[in-house]
């Protein structure tokens, strides 16, 4: 029989745990639960691990005291009690799991015993005639606890290191030694009991088993709310455990004793008594007083052969199913979901302020004991606080290890207090306590602190946010139906335990759904925001304060990147406003710092009442904290002592005052501590016992750990400590230590085969943490608990001893990232090098063993189901990356992480998008990252949608979708993130694909980037870019700077001369050069592709004088042109050209007949064409700088530009106003022969810029009002562009192709794209800013403002959206055929294009000689028909031949009937006629005009409306053969649809409401019911499915209004806006429609929203943001959805969800990404033109 505790469960206010795992204590005894522990640890355990990972993102931690086989390594009872608390304090749930069996257990030796009671026990043995001699030889005196004691020797003390190699004889002896005095001490303590000298509570410690000893110090003397709910156990009686056999061998074992020791052992408790009193009296009351949850179980054995392994077996294995269900009752009922919300904020910022927070209480608490020295500079703080009249900071300086960082985490708990009156917001942020900090995260941090903490309503909430807020919102009229589940906890072991029955209920099924608060915080900070625009919000900020603020930075100069803590200091206001504080600390040694922060607060004097000892600094106050007082650092060790129970001896103290002679630091008494913890009385210390200073005394506590628990195990662990980013949990840790095979190896059994599955056993991963916990601070970072060092100089002393060579780091951090990877998770064995210890045969001398080493899974999402949208492995995404970069593994950081969509999801809805961007634009690493363009490609879509993302970040796949889809061939990387977004859906079971993506109408920047500038009010002078993409900029300040190419940042060029720096005139390029002049005339060269040296161009021929006077005057380079190591210059309104020979800096010139407008040279730099003022073009050898020839154009119109081609020796020049001449160069030495000259024609302006394309045989010519093109193959103009009216050109570009050229028109900020083939503008580059010059690279095409600000786009982005398909004008009529694989669109045009879906492009254009009005297609596919002018078309859709062109039909509308063989035009104005679809005769002609009329399902009525009745003529005769009138005369219907799947039935609606079927061939007449008046059914909106079960009504502002005629319900789905599209699929699987939604907090305009709602149950399936305009919508029975855009453009969308019917689908969707790179031209569609003449005409 069992029995078990009645379970209450407690509320979350009851729990004092804030753990992130669940740490459970394994209770039980080692002797008799082998087999139970190892199938607990194979087969519960890690699917418990599992299951709180997965659902409650909670890690599971269980301490089996006894896993190892060994006895010598089990811990002692102390340890044992430490584990016990710990477990209490930190688990999250339970944290006692206890298995009683029927053996009882034999007590251990204790391993202290005060010394009155040490010598009782002595006196008493000895009287009565017991052996002492053994208890006093393994017993020693230690005068240094308190109270003094004797200690049991370390021989006989448990280790935790294996001890060296013990024969079995020699363990045989040492057993029976200790057996010997377990019995000295029961039988002596019996003795003293007899006779009174001790009382029976305290005998029983001698008594008691582990089992028992650490039952009752976890269960006795607790509150309830360290048991209720906390606490498993399970007790397993078994009557005639022992069979016959078994007991008759134990009684002839059984050896005589003498009378006298016989009567004493009577006093003796047996095992069986003790066993009985714990199970049957202490457990039975706990569950009555504490309700603790007990579990008995009974056995009963056959008396023949007792306890068999069968029974065993199987009493096993329902214990693990019991225990796993009750542990994760437990778990569950903890309620640890909703704090685990809370500690997972959805928003990185805010996740960062209540870290900050919990850090500052975790430091303040380090502040133990009160020094007078920095209790005298706490009192500086105050007084600085308190004062009302400062402007300047506090610095709190000081050495190493002062502790500055504690100092103020306890003021910064302590000024509320200071300021009662005033309630101050008190902000800390501990700066070196980060990994990687850098400027824009800090400063994105206070401003949300300071904004979140100001508008909250306390100031230790932090608000959360929703990640999953994107469901609308659906009611339902009739009955909404709540899905409930009745759960029961069931046992495998009998219970006598009524369970309790609880009730779930899913929210995601009710039928209204709440969002509290659409709009964005005030906290949000966009992912784009720039450095220099943080600041500015910072400052603003701070200056708007009116309650006051003190705001305390610690560490900042301890951030590893030293650019951070200058650009944090300028970011402060200066001087500071009244209201705020700002207290910094500042190591001495960083003078630099206190520099920076004298010169930014220079103006800040300080006041006249300055504290006594503080110093007086211009710009701050300055409090120096220096070293304790050696007196203070005594008795501040000896409070440590004693708080841990120990002394030291006098002797040991004078070795103590020595050392801290040459010490007094906090940190030191701490290490101090550690160390005179371990000493004895009796122990042999001398002088070199205690080591000087800080890091020799953590080396000495390494080598004292790694002789306790191993040098291995040590030194791994300290290293993963010291090398992880943000600190490690203790699964992890041990997880790691598990996975590291050289710490794995020393558990290897010597001479044995490993199991195929290992750990490192938890128990010893505890006990060392057990002696490093002084040292580590236990701080919250992602939700998760980890452990960091408390000071960096363990980082230190760690990096020094075990991490000395960069490939030990690398190697470390290599491990980690196979960790964080989950690469040996889910059973993954990992390979271990076994080298025995021992043996004779030296060929076996290494063993290859695969071990499972049962590291814990690391999905980017830990979820429970595919449907459940999980929590973020915040651990994952915070550590991988980082341990990826440092160990070198670039390509997989690149490919794994951050070309991986999971690793997008898991980064954006752990709230780091902003993180995420800074990753996917880091140049860090580049030469190694292969997929840079790819990556900015994905930052900018990420910025781009930011607001949405930040609110809605389950979007990101589809957000991903429709941006990278139109790109696809221009980033062919992307088919695999294309694949991954397309697999999650399949996956998850229901979302909105892209089938064909509508083409983009602009083109996002891949980077955008702004100066750096001091001030705004600068403007650019001049720019230029390189082919490889360097961008200078010259302002009209003097200032340079440089952009280096995709990735980098804008960086000021700082040059100086004389001590003083130069300003900057003008930058021309060329080819790898770049030319920079100064406003003193002086030239500085750049190579761009070397390094980042300058080299001044100087004319070692001038005299000083000339130098002199050349400066007076400002002499302007006009331009030059590298090549072969040379540089042609020439000067504005210059006559000659100066050659500069890079290789020996020696400059040549050559003199030119008139001023020298344009230069090119030979490909070999040997000759050099000079284009002049004149129209003359000189040409020169470079080599005898001799003049060879010269020719003129016939108008002396200054040359622009010159193209020589010399494979035809052909030589092209344009003049000033556009006009080409073309010279024949036979030979270099012969005249020029001019063979034509070009007139370009139009107006006669002045060449703004001209662009030379040599691959494409193009060239661009751009004046005011025209651009050119040049085809240069022949040189005739091939086409002519003309400005817009009222605007001008400024400069145009050709595409990287050549197909679209970009111009900048004056007063237009973005830059147009026009289509060369049509001469219509096709894109519209958004700049933001206005532009000031056009730059195009390789690769790119850059947009430099007048401000300075640049923005970049990728040159096959703009040439794949500049080519898109889109007819131009917006869709009015989207015609889907049955297949679903092909298409037709009509505009409003002459046009109908035919689309394929498989393609994505339109492949046929049907022309017709007026606008097309109506289009079908025939149900077979075969015909096309359509109405244009009053006449009807019909096309063959496979050969796109019109057969037919009827005139005379006046028809208004045109249908084809269900079989295909029959169109039926409907007229207003005369006869509707049926007709042959082939040949087009008339079969017969209908008399009324029937509105909305519609062919019946069977091809035998055509229905309609007249006169407020619904007719059916026949389609044979014409004659009106059935009617349908409603009862009521005043009555009229208003819509009616037919039944496909019903062919004989027609729904019919009428204007009161009433819905009616009617059956049109038997005219009989069904009244179903009448809608409420909210319900009104809208003509224009009514759809039916074909089955006829559902209806779309309406659409009434924001909500869709639909009849279930199924379940005869009306339902409404809410819409987040108004509802401008809506369409029903004909299968009645889902309902589309478009709404208008505000999807961006800073965007005013409302967008379109493509949504899909399940119709059986009102669920969401997905949702697409749409870039445009929609005008139509259409649903087709392969579950697509086609949108029709404004430009001309189609969209269709996929719906994939489990509920629907698959079968169907379109298969092309898993095509579009199988595409080969073609050439939008080549695949132009075909047109087909219609008959000249009609050839039928209807009378």
């Amino acid at each position: 029989m069992c029995s078990r505790g009645k379970q209450m469960v407690r509320s979350p206010s009851d729990s004092t745990c804030s753990s992130s795992c669940v740490k459970l204590y394994l209770c039980s005894n080692p002797e008799d639960s082998v087999v139970e522990r190892r199938a607990l640890r194979e087969h519960v355990f890690p699917k418990l691990t599992e299951h709180c990972r997965n659902t409650l993102g909670l890690d599971v931690r269980v301490i089996d005291p006894f896993e190892s086989s060994d006895p010598s390594r089990w811990p002692d009872e102390y340890t044992r009690q430490q584990l016990i608390k710990e477990c209490r304090d930190s688990s999250t749930g339970p944290f006692l799991l206890a298995l009683v069996g029927h053996q009882y257990g034999t007590a251990s030796l204790p391993t202290q015993v005060e010394v009155s009671e040490y010598q009782l026990l002595l006196q008493e043995s000895q009287q009565a005639g017991i052996s002492t001699q053994e208890l006093e030889r393994v017993y020693q005196r230690d005068e240094n606890t308190i109270a003094p004691s004797y200690h049991l020797r370390a021989p006989h003390r448990h280790t935790c290191y294996p001890r060296a190699e013990v024969n079995e004889e020699e363990q045989r002896k040492m057993k029976a030694k200790e057996e010997e005095l377990r019995k000295t001490f029961q039988t002596t303590v019996s003795l003293c009991v007899h006779k009174g000298l001790m009382t029976p509570e305290r005998a029983h410690s001698y008594y008691r088993s582990a089992l028992d000893a650490d039952l009752r110090f976890a269960l006795d003397d607790h509150p309830d709310n360290d048991i209720i709910g906390r606490c498993l156990v399970y007790v397993h009686k078994v009557v005639n455990a022992k069979g016959e056999r078994e007991k008759g061998q134990v009684t002839l074992q059984q050896q005589p004793q003498s009378e006298a020791a016989t009567s004493d052992l009577k006093a003796l408790p047996t095992d069986g008594q003790l066993l009985s009193e714990l199970c049957d009296n202490f457990l039975p009351g706990l569950i009555t007083s504490r309700q603790l949850l007990v579990y008995t179980t009974t056995t009963e054995c056959d008396r023949r052969h007792g306890y068999t392994t069968a029974r065993r077996r199987g009493y096993t294995e329902s214990l693990c199913q019991q225990a796993y269900s009750d542990l994760v009752e437990l778990i569950d009922s903890s309620n640890v979901l909703e704090t685990r919300e809370d500690s997972q904020l959805g928003d990185a910022l805010a996740r960062d302020q209540a870290e900050q927070q919990e850090l500052c209480d975790t430091l303040s608490r380090f502040y133990d004991i009160i020094r007078p020295e920095e209790e005298e500079v706490r009192m500086k703080i105050r007084a600085y606080v308190e004062q009302s009249e400062q402007q300047c900071p506090l610095v709190v300086t000081g050495g190493p290890c002062t502790g500055k960082t504690v100092l103020l985490a306890h003021c910064a708990q302590q000024i509320k207090s200071w300021l009662p009156d005033s309630d101050p917001v008190v902000i800390t942020y501990f700066c070196n306590l980060q990994q990687g900090l850098s400027s824009k995260h800090l400063l994105s941090s206070l401003c949300y602190q300071i904004g979140s903490r100001y508008h909250s309503g306390s100031s230790k909430r932090v608000p959360s946010f929703n990640l999953d807020t994107d469901l609308d919102d659906l009611s339902c009229i009739t009955n909404p139906i709540d899905y409930k589940s009745n759960c029961s906890s069931t046992s495998s072991l009998d219970s006598h335990h009524q369970p309790t029955t609880r009730e779930h209920v899913s929210d995601s099924n009710l039928c209204t759904i709440q969002c509290s608060d659409a709009r964005a915080p005030s906290g949000i900070i966009g992912p784009n925001i720039s450095l220099s625009e943080l600041k500015e919000r910072l400052s603003s900020l701070l200056s708007s304060l009116k309650k006051p603020l003190v705001l305390i930075l610690d560490g900042l100069d301890q951030i590893e990147n030293t650019f951070v803590c200058p650009q944090i200091i300028e970011s402060l206001p200066s001087p500071l406003p009244p209201s705020i504080k700002l207290i910094l600390t500042v190591s001495s040694n960083r003078t630099h710092v206190l520099e920076a922060i004298k010169l930014h607060y220079l103006q800040c004097s300080t006041p006249h009442c300055v504290y006594e000892g503080s110093e007086r600094e211009s710009g701050y106050v300055c409090v120096q904290l220096g070293l304790v007082d050696r007196k203070e650092c005594v008795k501040f060790l000896a409070s440590l002592l004693s708080s841990s129970g120990r002394r030291v001896t006098s002797g040991q103290q004078a070795l103590v005052n020595q050392a801290l002679t040459s010490c007094c630091l906090t940190l030191y008494v701490r290490l101090l501590h550690a160390h005179t913890s371990l000493w004895y009385s009796d122990s042999d210390v001398t002088g070199s016992s205690l080591p000087d200073g800080v890091h020799a005394s953590i080396s000495a506590l390494f080598d004292h750990l790694e002789q306790k628990h191993g040098t291995s195990i040590v030194a791994r662990a300290v290293s993963y400590l010291t090398l992880s980013r943000t600190g490690l949990t203790e699964v992890e840790l041990t997880d790691l230590l598990s996975s590291d095979d050289e710490v794995l190896s020393e558990y290897v059994p010597r001479g044995e085969k490993p199991s195929s599955s290992m750990r490192v056993p938890q128990i010893d991963m505890e006990r060392l943490l057990l002696d490093l916990r002084r040292f580590l601070i236990r701080r919250t970072f992602g939700g998760s608990q980890v452990l960091f060092w408390v000071s960096r100089h363990f980082k230190l002393v760690v990096a020094k001893r075990y991490l000395g060579t960069h490939e030990a780091r690398r190697e470390i951090h290599s491990e980690m990232a196979d960790y964080f990877s989950g690469q040996w998770a889910s059973g993954n064995a990992k390979l271990l090098l076994v080298n025995p210890k021992s043996g004779p045969n030296k060929e076996t001398a290494e063993m290859k063993i695969y071990i499972d080493r049962h590291s814990s899974s690391q999905p980017f999402v830990f979820t429970s189901s595919p449907k459940d949208t999980g929590h973020v492995n915040l651990r994952k995404v915070t550590e991988l990356p980082y341990h990826l970069q440092e160990s070198g593994r670039c390509e997989e950081l690149e490919h794994g992480l951050l070309m991986s969509l999971g690793f997008h999801q898991a980064m954006v809805r752990a709230g780091l998008l902003g993180d995420l961007v800074t990753m996917l634009e880091s140049d860090k690493g580049s030469s190694q990252f292969k997929l840079l363009r790819e990556r900015l490609f994905l930052a900018s879509i990420l910025k781009s949608s930011a607001c949405l993302l930040q609110f809605s970040p389950l979007q990101l796949p589809t957000v991903m979708e429709t941006s990278i889809l139109p790109y696809l061939e221009a980033f062919p990387a992307f088919k695999g993130y294309i694949r991954e977004i397309r697999q999650e859906r399949r996956q998850r079971g229901s979302g909105l694909g892209v089938a064909l993506c509508p083409s983009p109408s602009s083109v996002p920047p891949i980077q955008c980037l702004e100066l750096d500038a001091k001030t705004k009010t600068v403007s650019v002078a001049e720019a230029a870019g390189t082919e490889c993409g360097i961008v200078a900029e010259i302002m009209d300040d003097g200032s340079a700077w440089i952009w280096k190419g995709s990735g980098g940042e804008v960086v000021k060029v700082s040059l100086s001369c004389e001590q003083k720096e130069l300003k900057f005139a003008g930058v021309k390029s060329s080819g790898g050069f770049m030319l920079l002049s100064t406003q003193c005339n002086k030239l500085f060269l750049w190579d761009v592709t070397g390094p980042e040296m300058f080299l001044e161009v100087k004319d070692l021929l001038k005299t000083e004088s000339e130098t002199k006077s050349n400066k007076q005057k400002a002499n302007k380079i006009e331009g030059f042109v590298g090549c072969q190591k040379k540089l042609f210059m020439w000067w504005k309104d210059e006559s000659f050209v100066s050659v500069f020979n890079v290789s020996n800096e020696t400059l040549t010139h050559f003199q030119c007949l008139s001023s020298v407008t344009c230069l090119v040279c030979s490909s070999d730099g040997l000759y050099m064409y000079c284009g002049q003022e004149e129209g003359t073009v000189s040409l020169f050898d470079t080599d005898s700088s001799s003049l060879l020839g010269s020719f003129t154009n016939s108008n002396h119109s200054a040359v622009t530009s010159i193209i020589v081609c010399e494979d035809k020796g052909e030589i092209a020049c344009v003049d000033r106003t556009g006009n080409v001449t073309l010279w024949h160069v036979e030979a270099k030495t012969q005249q020029p022969r001019l063979v034509k000259e070009i007139f370009s024609g139009g107006k006669s302006n002045d060449i703004l810029s001209a662009d030379y394309s040599k691959n494409i045989d193009m060239l661009l010519v751009c004046q005011a009002h025209q651009v050119t093109l040049w085809d240069t193959s022949y040189w005739e103009p091939w086409d002519q562009f003309f400005a817009p009216r009222g605007r001008a050109f400024t400069q145009a570009v050709l595409s990287q192709d050549g197909h679209l050229f970009l111009a900048l028109l004056d007063t237009c900020a973005p830059v147009l794209v026009w289509r060369v083939s049509t001469g219509e503008c096709v894109l519209s580059l958004e700049s933001n800013k206005r532009p000031h010059t056009l730059l195009k690279t390789a690769s790119n095409i850059i947009c430099v403002a007048n401000d300075g600000y640049l923005t970049v786009w990728d040159s096959e982005m703009i040439d794949a959206a500049g080519t898109a398909p889109k007819t131009g004008s917006g869709v009015k009529e989207v015609v889907v055929e049955q297949t679903g694989e092909w298409f037709y669109t009509t505009d409003g045009s002459e046009t109908v294009w035919g689309w394929s879906l498989e393609t994505g492009f339109p492949h046929d254009i049907f022309l017709h000689d007026g606008p097309v009005e109506k289009l079908c297609i025939s149900p077979d596919n075969v015909h096309l028909v359509t109405l244009s002018a009053g006449e009807i078309y019909v096309w063959q859709t496979e050969t796109g031949q019109n057969i037919l062109r009827i005139r005379g039909t006046r028809a208004t509308d045109i249908l084809i009937t269900p079989n295909s063989n029959f169109g039926v035009s409907i007229s207003s104005r005369g006869l509707s006629r049926v007709w042959k679809l082939t040949h087009g005769s008339i079969v017969c002609s209908i008399h009324k005009y029937l509105s909305d009329a519609k062919v019946s399902p069977e091809s035998t009525f055509l229905i309609g409306r007249c006169r407020g009745d619904l007719l059916a003529a026949s389609l044979w005769s014409g004659s009106i053969s059935k009617r349908f009138s409603c009862v009521e005369s005043s009555e009229h219907v208003v819509a009616f649809h037919t039944l496909s799947e019903h062919p004989d039935f027609v729904v019919v609606m009428a204007a009161s409401g009433a819905v009616y079927t009617w059956k049109v061939a038997e005219e009989t007449l069904c009244r179903h019911f009448q809608l409420p008046y909210t319900f009104q059914c809208q003509p224009q909106d009514f759809q039916m499915s074909s089955d006829g079960n559902y209806a779309l009504l309406s659409t009434d502002n924001d909500t869709v209004n639909l009849l279930d005629l199924s379940q005869v319900r009306l339902c409404s789905f809410k819409a987040k806006g108004p509802v401008i599209k809506a369409c029903l699929d004909k299968t009645g699987y889902f309902t589309a429609y478009i709404s208008l939604e505000k999807t961006c907090a800073c965007d005013p305009h409302a967008r379109p929203v493509l949504t899909v709602v399940r119709l059986t149950d009102g669920e969401k399936v997905g949702s697409v943001h749409l870039s445009k305009n929609p005008l139509t919508l259409v649903a087709c029975k392969q579950q697509c959805v086609f949108v029709g855009f404004e430009d001309g453009s189609v969209g269709v969308y996929s719906v994939s969800d489990v509920m629907i019917n698959m079968e169907d689908s379109i298969r092309c969707r898993e095509n579009l990404i199988g595409e080969l790179k073609q050439c939008p031209f080549d695949r132009a569609p075909f047109s087909w033109s219609p008959l000249a003449t009609p050839n039928i005409t209807w009378p």
